[in-house]
């Protein structure tokens, strides 16, 4: 989940009592009339390089969830999102920062998704056949299955 700028918001208590800032991000969880979705492979240079996610990214101060994904996945896909609804909110403890991810599904959208950062991107059905998997991406493949 790249992107530009980034917010700490507030601080949140995680693990061992340490305060560390909340970084929020807007994650697409792109899904086809069929069932599939879309994850991407997140490139070099970032922390988990080579691990496959769903895309998005931070959000930028005063951004809503929903402006802040329209504006990634545009950054890094080169779509327009076209319609899309909160669904699920996790918080993971990575050991580069502590996140709060806002996964919202997105069902319609234009133009055909391109890796415009160089990343390779991957149209799955579950189970997921990509790996590794990034951490937090595991539990959304089992809501996916919930349906």
């Amino acid at each position: 989940m790249s992107g530009a700028g980034g917010a700490a918001a507030g601080a949140e208590s995680a693990g061992q009592g340490q305060s560390r800032p909340v970084t929020e991000v807007a994650v697409g969880v792109m899904v086809q009339p069929d069932g599939r979705y879309l994850l991407a492979q997140r490139p070099d240079g970032k922390p988990y390089a080579g691990y496959w996610e769903f895309p998005g990214g931070k959000l930028e101060a005063g951004e809503s969830v929903e402006a802040a994904l329209a504006r990634e996945l545009h950054e890094e896909l080169g779509i327009d999102v076209k319609a899309c609804q909160r669904w699920r909110t996790l918080e993971h403890d990575y050991p580069h920062a502590y996140v709060r991810l806002y996964f919202c599904k997105v069902t319609e959208w234009s133009g055909e998704p391109h890796g415009r950062e160089g990343q390779a991107l991957a149209w799955q059905s579950l189970p997921a056949t990509v790996e590794p998997l990034l951490p937090a991406t595991i539990p959304v493949l089992a809501w996916l299955a919930e349906g």
